[in-house]
């Protein structure tokens, strides 16, 4: 089998969850069926929204160094549990010789293959993610309308992502989030996309009433796939 080298820190509980997900979604009758995983968790990584609004360092240095530790560790590809990290990912690959999967990439190709009826994608995202369209673009390049919150509802988003990340509990975090995507369907979004890795550690599909895309998942099980698991 393959080894996965998980990029991680950027949070740490998402990193945790993403680990679960690679578990909890291979077949596997004993240990040595499941896939082997490195994972470098920094959570030093300067902050992704400050670096790509310019409030703060670029984050991508520390990224290049995490894809070295990993390569140097044995890892035969990687993956960032992070979604607003994505801005950064054309200069890691550029910058690594370990390739990447792209959580963005395997979330667009999976609502063409999977999700073909939804046509119009609303999205849960810090305001990094939105600012610099990076789900946005490669969504409305696949041929489907994009739908998201207004700046005041942006920041309402990043105060409950920031509650997850201060271990405050999920409680109000999910009364935001869930409210943010009614609001989203209501403009016509037939789906809603976890835009960022903390979203799931507050919102399940169950808070929902139409289809809930976590990217999480989706490259988990990819992950898995490439790795040679067995696919629960």
């Amino acid at each position: 089998m393959k080894t996965i080298g998980v990029l991680g820190g950027m949070g740490p509980e998402a990193t945790g969850r993403f680990f679960d997900l690679l578990i909890r979604n291979t077949a596997a009758d004993r240990d040595q069926d499941h896939v082997p995983v490195l994972i470098f968790s920094c959570p030093q990584i300067p902050d992704r929204t400050e670096g790509l609004v310019g409030d703060g360092p670029s984050p991508l240095p520390e990224l290049i160094k995490g894809a070295m530790a990993l390569q140097a560790g044995g890892a035969d590809f990687g993956v960032i549990p992070c979604i607003t990290a994505h801005y950064f990912y054309a200069d890691l690959v550029a910058s690594s010789s370990l390739p990447f999967l792209s959580l963005v990439s395997e979330a667009v190709e999976y609502v063409r293959r999977e999700r073909s009826e939804v046509r119009n994608i609303g999205l849960l995202a810090t305001i990094g993610t939105l600012r610099s369209r990076i789900l946005e673009d490669p969504f409305r390049s696949a041929g489907l309308a994009v739908t998201i919150s207004c700046p005041a509802e942006q920041d309402e988003f990043m105060e409950a992502v920031h509650d997850i990340k201060r271990g405050a509990g999920v409680e109000n975090a999910r009364s935001v989030m869930a409210g943010m995507a009614d609001k989203l369907i209501g403009r016509g979004a037939e789906a809603v996309l976890a835009g960022c890795t903390e979203v799931p550690l507050a919102l399940g599909a169950e808070d929902l009433r139409v289809p809930f895309i976590d990217p999480m998942l989706i490259a988990a099980r990819e992950c898995i796939a490439r790795a040679g698991g067995k696919l629960r």
